[in-house]
């Protein structure tokens, strides 16, 4: 099948080389011409693992192609993805300009029917609205279809290869008929589309994103209550996770919940119960917890080195919001390390792919370094802040050589207390004594 993919970030990088993969031949339009160019060379704009080499292979073969011109893609395929960006407005509700002046093109380069797909996280309503665009602009029939993503980044291309369902919105059966077609090779455990509406698959995806970060959220304003009463939020955990009605996923205490999704589509959930007239409290409540958890913990670290702030140097494992991606945006990192610097610390940090991407998100106010050992020297404490695997079993003696005195901050619960105290570190970590 012919498809076309408007906005080559994460989800459209991701949706095209897989969808690539399965056999179709797929053009990736953006109006950014310098990273038109660099996938032309070989050069891949993000870290997600597993992209690359399906990326190169199916370029290789003629399967993807990469160009500036949205007619191009337009006139030459059977499916148009919208995969472009919806990020915060200033009022919480998501920018939706971007979609629109792509619904508002491709109208104007309509010459045969084709589908119009929104991958792109979007506010109820907002196939109403493209569809009122694109027939403002021609008379050619087209349809539309609400298909949102759930790809999680660090396994994005797991997740679109093995879904564990594919929510196609359209009461159409013609249309049903092609996007079962077209996502059959990813179907092979068993039909997992799931068709509906194009409200309720709108929706639907808000609702995911707000129930798990509502999850990280509820684990994290526990996490301080057990502090208090002496409980440790590991053990509650692992007995909340145990119940077959919850479940065990999402149900980590950390930091905070960050990247892409979950701040901008829990804002944007708050926003659309305000314009309908409905207070999304739980989500507001949501919100809130993640900030204070974020507040808290860097409170901590300060109340530590009280009065010695502009002498502390902090020594940071982890940049990027969350393992195994380089994606720094709204990450709790980020926002706990503009904290530190605003207390006057300095920060010394090691990421294993964000370092470029965290230098350049703190405007440079920091050190980084290409080693997670060599930003240990001469530091007073060691704050870990992403859940790196190869931050999970650290040499405990280097740490302790290496720190001016043996202090870690475990923003992600990654140690067992009983093997860090043993080892002669001072261990704080988050919920448990």
């Amino acid at each position: 099948m012919k498809i076309c993919v408007v906005g080559i970030g994460y989800v459209g990088l991701v949706t095209a080389s897989c969808l690539a993969e399965a056999g179709n031949d797929v053009i990736c339009v953006d109006n950014d011409e310098e990273k038109i160019g660099g996938l032309k060379n070989g050069a891949i704009p993000i870290y997600e693992p597993g992209l690359t080499e399906i990326v190169k292979r199916n370029e290789k073969l003629g399967r993807l192609s990469f160009t500036t011109v949205l007619k191009e893609g337009i006139d030459n395929s059977v499916i148009i993805f919208l995969a472009v960006g919806t990020p915060s407005a200033s009022d919480g509700s998501a920018d939706m300009s971007a979609i629109f002046s792509v619904a508002g093109e491709i109208g104007e380069n309509l010459r045969e029917y084709r589908i119009i797909a929104t991958k792109s996280t979007v506010p109820v309503g907002t196939g109403e609205k493209v569809t009122e665009i694109i027939k403002s602009k021609t008379d050619v029939a087209f349809d539309y279809v609400s298909n949102p993503e759930f790809l999680k980044e660090g396994s994005a291309v797991d997740d679109f290869m093995r879904p564990d369902r594919i929510i196609v919105g359209t009461t159409n059966d013609d249309v049903r008929q092609k996007m079962s077609q077209l996502y059959s090779s990813f179907m092979r455990r068993g039909n997992r589309i799931m068709f509906m509406d194009t409200v309720s698959a709108e929706m639907t995806k808000y609702a995911a994103n707000t129930m798990l970060a509502t999850r990280i959220s509820f684990m994290n304003e526990l996490s301080a209550l057990c502090e208090k009463v002496g409980a440790d939020i590991e053990q509650v955990r692992q007995g909340l996770g145990s119940d077959s009605r919850i479940g065990r996923s999402f149900l980590f205490a950390g930091v905070g919940y960050g990247g892409s999704c979950f701040p901008k589509d829990v804002r944007a959930l708050i926003h659309t119960g305000t314009e309908y007239g409905i207070e999304m409290a739980m989500a507001k409540a949501v919100h809130q917890a993640n900030v204070n958890q974020q507040e808290r913990f860097t409170k901590r670290v300060k109340d530590y080195f009280a009065g010695k702030e502009k002498e502390t140097v902090l020594a940071v494992w982890g940049l990027a919001f969350k393992a195994r991606t380089d994606d720094v945006r709204e990450s709790p990192a980020i926002s706990c390390i503009e904290k530190f610097l605003e207390f006057g610390m300095k920060i010394k940090a090691y990421d294993p792919e964000a370092c470029e991407t965290g230098l350049a998100a703190l405007e440079g106010k920091i050190e980084v370094a290409s080693n997670g050992y060599d930003v240990l020297d001469d530091a007073d404490a060691l704050v870990i802040l992403t859940d790196w695997q190869e931050f999970r079993n650290p040499d405990f003696e280097v740490i302790v050589t290496k720190l001016k005195k043996p202090i870690i901050f475990d923003g992600r619960n990654l140690y067992n207390p009983e093997v860090v105290s043993k080892a002669g570190i001072e261990y704080h970590s988050i919920g448990r004594k």
